[in-house]
């Protein structure tokens, strides 16, 4: 009965996980296709969203990726800069509270 309790109470903790939202910075040396690629992959994001998304980023600064609990967030962008990182990008990628 313990491990089932136990069970429920991370199952619980995991729906009232913060939520955050995911940023992307524009940068002058990361191609446009590569952060197509991060947002379409490691984001979900379809290919229309995945432009608009990049598109937003290279006219304002940043644009917002997608909204997630705050431990995927945080993986996410994280696999995100891992990938970049080994392309030699800079490809910077944010959470923000919700």
């Amino acid at each position: 009965m313990l491990d089932t309790l136990s069970e429920l109470e991370a199952e619980m903790e995991e729906e009232f996980e913060p939520l955050y939202h995911v940023i992307v910075h524009n940068d002058d040396i990361t191609p446009f296709d590569f952060v197509l690629v991060i947002l379409q992959k490691i984001f979900s994001r379809d290919s229309q969203q995945a432009e608009y998304i990049t598109l937003t980023a290279h006219l304002n600064g940043n644009a917002y990726v997608v909204t997630l609990p705050e431990d995927e967030a945080k993986r996410s962008v994280g696999k995100a800069h891992f990938a970049a990182s080994l392309e030699g990008f800079p490809l910077t990628f944010t959470v923000e509270p919700d």
